[in-house]
């Protein structure tokens, strides 16, 4: 009989370190005697591992439980939802324990993390003749909001992480460049620290793309407060989610009343306090303020973040290990193993059609296996590839440097290649300990095969 699963109410009451140990210790490299010599594939016939498919569905609504509604039922008993009309305002409250919770000086919600790069841009007054150099693979929002902001794209080819290469970009270098952007994708931390050296060298500034990462480390710092300021997605499939959200953070004043006002019609209003008044003249500006009723759901998920990632890092740590010793096995390149979200457990094969069998045997055994997922190739991208604008009059391709510049698949030919031969397992924060056995079975089960 299949072990019950966690009751998500008491979920975090039980994701302990002792419970951590005790997952390890019942799935490790021991368990790889488990599965019998030459059984029968499901895919050729054979008894999948599991009868009824182990699901992987977005787990930050999941955890929803009274934290969350009391925190929606104070916004509505108290019919003011604008967070400049609020007393105690969720968003502003929210801002503050998530910069505390960081470790960083400032924190500023926003609707989304797609208006959180276009305000990380404008704090960074990037512009017209500036560049911006990218991973090839990241979110479309990346290359939008640098296009958004009149500058120009440049892409470099990821590792065997699936993240910004390090040793592909001090060459993209240029006079015009200003801003070095690596995302932390899919749960895996960037190698962040020769990046920020580059920069550094360079006199160029860091934007961390964490939408992805939500609760990452890197050598025991949490990601969006080693570069000069980081962004946040909230969107349903992150890990803490209120539907849609963002976040902004950075340690530097000035950069965070850009910041403020770009996202506020140009005012200063509530951040005002923390940033004595202010420094800077108003400038032409937006709206991507946060609503209460986000502000009030992300304080109830911040309360439930660390349990979250906590209990997949053990899962994602205990099918790492139970799997170490299959013969020239290739898993995904982690920066720092111990900051890792734990998302998905990547391995990577030694040819596309390879991928493709481990993929299909995979899901036949009932366990759900997948491609690196939640981007693009962006330079691939037809309206890249062509750099299609919102108008034909518009900056970022009619410098010289931006007619010149060649997007397409030939751009990045080694991160095409190693993502279509990356192969993932998602873990769920709860999964039990059969759940995360099932998942060594049936790797091991196919890894041979292949």
């Amino acid at each position: 009989m299949r072990e019950r699963k966690i009751n998500r109410r008491n979920f975090l009451g039980t994701a302990s370190a002792a419970g951590t140990a005790s997952l390890l210790a019942g799935s490790g490299r021991a368990f790889g005697g488990a599965v019998p010599e030459g059984e029968k594939l499901a895919i050729d016939g054979g008894a999948p591992v599991r009868e009824t498919p182990l699901g992987s569905g977005m787990y930050g609504p999941q955890f929803y439980d009274e934290v969350e509604q009391r925190e929606l039922l104070d916004v509505l008993a108290s019919k003011r939802p604008f967070r400049h009309s609020a007393g105690d305002s969720k968003v502003l409250l929210f801002e503050k324990e998530y910069a505390e919770h960081l470790g960083a000086n400032h924190a500023l919600g926003l609707t989304s993390g797609t208006t959180a790069l276009m305000t990380a841009m404008a704090a960074l007054e990037v512009g017209p003749g500036d560049e911006v150099i990218l991973p090839a693979w990241t979110w479309y929002s990346d290359y939008d909001a640098v296009i958004h902001a009149g500058a120009l794209p440049v892409f470099t080819e990821i590792d065997e992480s699936f993240n910004m290469d390090p040793e592909d970009i001090e060459h993209r270098i240029t006079p015009r460049t200003k801003v070095i952007a690596p995302s932390h994708l899919q749960g895996c931390p960037a190698d962040i620290e020769p990046i920020i050296e580059i920069a550094r060298k360079h006199n160029l500034r860091v934007l961390e793309d964490c939408a992805q990462c939500v609760g990452g480390r890197y050598q025991d710092q949490y990601l969006s407060t080693l570069g000069d300021i980081g962004i946040f997605s909230f969107q349903e499939s992150k890990t803490i989610t209120a539907g849609e959200g963002g976040a902004l953070v950075t340690n530097d004043p000035e950069v965070f009343e850009r910041a403020v006002r770009f996202h506020d019609v140009g005012i200063l209003r509530v951040h005002s306090v923390a940033l004595e008044g202010g420094t800077l003249e108003t400038f032409p500006s937006t709206n991507f303020r946060m609503s209460e009723f986000t502000g009030a759901v992300l304080r109830g998920q911040l309360q439930k973040l660390e349990a979250i990632v906590g209990a997949n890092r053990a899962h994602a740590r205990a099918v790492r290990e139970g799997i170490a010793d299959l013969p020239g096995i290739r898993l995904r390149k982690q920066s720092d193993p111990d900051g890792d979200v734990g998302e998905m457990v990547f391995l990577i094969l030694d040819t596309r059609e390879q991928a493709r069998q481990f993929m299909r045997a995979l899901n036949a055994e009932g366990i759900s296996a997948r491609p690196p997922g939640g981007s693009a190739v962006l330079p691939a991208v037809p309206h890249i590839e062509n750099k299609v604008t919102l108008h034909p009059d518009w900056p970022s391709f009619n410098s010289p440097q931006g007619r010149a510049i060649q997007y397409g698949r030939e751009s990045c030919p080694r991160t095409i290649d190693i993502l279509q031969r990356a192969v993932g397992v998602r873990m769920n924060p709860s999964y039990t300990e059969q759940d995360v056995q099932d998942i060594i079975r049936a790797i091991r089960k196919v890894y041979v095969t292949i």
